[in-house]
Formats: structure tokens, C-alpha cells, sequence
């Protein structure tokens, strides 16, 4: 929640208006947010992108439900903190008035707020976006408007497509469940499916692929996707775990705190020093890649604030990269749900090192880009509906055992 007055907003700079033929059938989109002044500096950024238009404008979570039914919305920009009903109350009342719709939380940078959002993609929410604290920073944040409009038309898009499927898989956002799952049951030591979705290719595991370590990729809807895998293999992996996940700084320490506490899994955001122990996860820090480097004969994580990747940091290509060259064929790398192409490349690494790559297919992620990157080039030994990958881990680890 942010409340200011209105003569404390300077005013935006000009927006092209939007060509109304460029677009036949923009996305519709619904903002919630209690400040009047930010409310309109939401809107415009948003229209500014011809794809979009904003059609319902509210200040507190009651007046969303009430009238999200009326609207045919495909994404809710949605505040936390507001008068009447906040976010996370509206939230499941949204999604039960309107299933085909994808919500995207907005607050502040908080811990409060960062353990709010987690609660909240847990509870079916998409995904998130940090804004700034005032219309003021609100204005020169270019990272910010590039992040929401590129969010927000992915999800759009997504949400049509769903709505056009009409059926279970397209939509998987549903709330994550907090039962527990049974301990990993005993697998037949056997190759990945090689069958993949039709039109895509996919390449052999191996002869003999023993992996030593797992390293995951992701980024929207990746906290959900996290959960849901992690809580099925859980400890039992008895291999470090490295997480890539596209998260502000805060975020990925109170992800690391809710993975440990719901997947039975010992996690920690990563720090400069610490050394890679099997049976423990760690989560690279916002704003910092993380890296792993053999020292001492020990591979210890190293992180750094180097540029950018794919518009990312951390990115999931730097920490792939430096997996490839201290673990090389014995690397099992995920690439699960998120927006934009962060991990081909280092896939590619760790193909031609001799490691094996798994993606999660279309239908089960909420934004097919990385995956579908990684799919698309070739480099996964499979391409699963996120149900399945905890199942395709424990094949291939048990194999080592075995």
C-alpha cells in the first residue's frame, strides 16, 4: 500500500497514445490499488504497450470481486496492502470468480511483503512484481515497467491460450497443496521416456550418466514449480541442489526459509564461501549470480555482480556454465516454467559437457519461454509435465545408486 498525496506525484512524461487498429483484440487487464495517484501511473504504463488496455481500475480487493466477473479480465494487478479487503483475502475470491484469469501481486520490497507473495503464489497467484515505493521512483523505473509489461502480456497471453484449451492442463495454477507426500518409493532404474512432444526432438541420456550434483532453473511460476518438485524428492536426492530462480534480494532468502520448511529440504540462499554439501539446497541470492568453483578439491559456491544476463541477476545461464566445468557429465540440470530464453545457453553447456538436461513441457508451465527455449534447440533428454520430473530425478539417481 502506498498513500500519496496527489500533489506529491510529479506528472508522467507523455505516452504515445495507443494506435487503436495496431491491436484487434488487446489484452484486458484489471489493476487493484488502493493509492489513486499510483493507480494511475499503473494504468499508463500499461497502455503504453498497444497489446494492453486496462478496463477496470479499483482500489481495495472487495471491489475486484464484485466486478471481475463482469469483465472478461485476463490479468489482475494486484496490491497487497489495501483498506476494506487486502490482497491476500481477495486473492482466492478472484480466482474462484474468474479461473481463467492470471494475477500478478504487486508490493513493496518488504520481508513482510516477500513472505506475503510467497503465501500468495502458493495460494494460485502467478506470479509477483516489486514497485517502487512512490509515483515519483515510480516514473524513472525502467527496470520496473519493463518487468511488469513483459509479465503481464506473458501471462495475458497465456491465459487466452487456457481459456481457448479449455481444459485442466492449461491451467496450472492451481494453489499448492501443503500435504505432505509419502517418502520416495523405490524406482526402476530405467532411461527417461524418449518420446517428446510432437515436433520436438529429443537427445539420449548418456551411457552410464551418473549425476553428482542438480541444478534448477527458473523464473515465473517458478516458486510453485519449486515447491511441487521439491517437496517429491525432497532430501531423499541425497545430491546438492543449486536453485536459479528470478527473485529479487529478500525473496530468495524467505524462499529458501519456505522450501525448508514445506519440502523437507534443507536450503539456504547462497553466500560467498560456502561449500556445496550433498543432501542440502541452496538458492542464489537476488541480485547476485551465484557460481560454483572446485577449491581445495572442495566445490565451493562463489556469487558475484557482474552484468546482467538476459536481463536477469542471478541468471540461470552463469551458474550453468560454471556447474558444466566443475561437475561436467555428471550434471543433471531442470529447467522449469519462465518467461524469456535465461538457461539455453547454458544448456548448451552442459550438453556438450556430457550432462543430461530436463524441461517441463507447455501445457503444465505458466509461461513457456525458457523451457520452451531449451526444448525447442534440442537439449533436453525429456520434455515433462512438471508431475512427472520428480520421478524422471529419482531414475536417474537411483541409477547411480544402483
Amino acid at each position: 500500500m502506498t498513500r500519496l498525496p496527489p500533489q506529491s506525484a510529479a506528472p508522467m512524461p507523455p505516452v504515445a497514445p495507443r494506435p487503436s487498429s495496431s491491436v484487434a483484440d488487446p489484452f484486458r487487464i484489471m489493476v487493484v490499488e488502493d493509492s489513486a495517484v499510483i493507480r494511475g501511473l499503473l494504468t499508463r504504463v500499461l497502455e503504453s504497450d498497444p497489446a494492453l488496455r486496462v478496463v477496470s481500475s479499483v482500489g481495495d480487493g472487495a471491489m475486484a470481486v464484485r466486478s471481475i466477473g463482469r469483465q472478461n479480465i485476463d490479468v489482475v494487478v494486484l496490491d497487497i496492502e489495501m483498506p476494506v479487503m487486502d490482497g491476500l483475502t481477495a486473492l482466492p475470491k478472484l480466482l474462484q470468480a474468474s479461473p481463467r484469469s492470471r494475477v500478478i501481486m504487486a508490493s513493496t520490497l518488504t520481508e513482510r511483503n516477500a513472505d506475503i507473495s510467497l503465501r500468495a503464489l502458493q495460494m494460485g497467484a502467478a506470479d509477483y512484481v516489486t514497485k517502487p515505493k512512490s509515483g515519483r521512483e515510480l516514473q524513472s523505473a525502467d527496470a520496473f515497467k519493463r518487468e511488469l509489461l513483459g509479465k503481464v502480456k506473458a501471462l495475458a497471453a497465456a491465459a487466452r491460450k487456457g481459456a481457448s484449451a479449455a481444459t485442466p492442463a492449461a491451467a496450472p495454477r492451481r494453489a499448492f497443496s501443503a500435504e505432505r507426500t509419502r517418502p520416495l518409493a523405490p524406482v526402476a532404474a530405467a532411461p527417461v521416456r524418449a518420446a517428446a512432444p510432437a515436433g520436438l526432438r529429443t537427445r539420449p541420456v548418456p551411457a552410464g550418466f551418473r549425476p553428482e550434483a542438480i541444478a534448477i532453473g527458473s523464473s515465473t511460476g517458478g516458486p510453485q514449480a519449486l515447491f511441487q518438485l521439491l517437496k517429491e524428492i525432497g532430501r531423499e536426492a541425497r545430491l546438492p541442489i543449486l536453485i536459479t530462480q528470478h527473485m529479487p534480494a529478500t525473496f530468495t532468502r524467505i524462499l529458501a526459509e519456505h522450501i525448508t520448511r514445506q519440502c523437507d529440504l534443507d536450503t539456504a540462499e547462497a553466500s560467498d564461501g560456502m561449500t556445496v554439501t550433498p543432501g542440502k539446497a541452496y538458492v542464489a541470492p537476488g541480485d547476485w549470480h551465484m557460481t560454483v568453483r572446485a577449491s581445495g578439491g572442495l566445490p565451493t559456491i562463489r556469487v558475484n555482480q557482474e552484468a546482467p544476463e538476459n536481463f536477469c541477476r542471478p541468471a540461470v545461464d552463469v551458474m550453468l556454465r560454471s556447474l558444466s566445468e566443475v561437475y561436467g557429465p555428471r550434471l543433471l540440470t531442470v529447467i522449469l516454467t519462465g518467461m524469456g530464453q535465461d538457461g539455453l545457453r547454458g544448456c548448451e553447456r552442459v550438453v556438450a559437457a556430457g550432462g543430461v538436461v530436463l524441461s517441463q513441457d507447455e501445457a503444465s508451465s505458466v509461461v513457456w519461454g525458457m523451457p520452451g527455449a531449451v526444448s525447442t534447440a534440442g537439449l533436453s533428454s525429456d520434455i515433462l509435465p512438471l508431475k512427472d520430473i520428480g520421478s524422471a530425478i529419482r531414475r536417474l539417481v537411483q541409477s547411480k545408486a544402483a
